[in-house]
């Protein structure tokens, strides 16, 4: 299934697979964004993402790692 901007919960659940050891809360937006577009099922414009858009994905990120 591929990953849209929108797919906030999805992309936290993935990068939680693939970045395990990192702390949510110190990786900046442009490292953020990077990651998301390096997933291999995201699937969207990089120019359609916002910092609302990236902290959405961080918030969902943080509550994957956090249960």
């Amino acid at each position: 299934m591929p990953l849209k901007w929108t797919d906030s919960r999805a992309i936290a659940i993935a990068l939680t697979e693939t970045h395990p050891e990192q702390n949510v809360l110190s990786v900046r937006f442009t490292d953020l964004h990077a990651w998301v577009c390096a997933l291999p099922d995201f699937q969207d414009d990089p120019q359609k993402s916002n910092e609302k858009i990236l902290e959405a994905i961080q918030m969902a990120w943080l509550d994957e790692v956090e249960d």
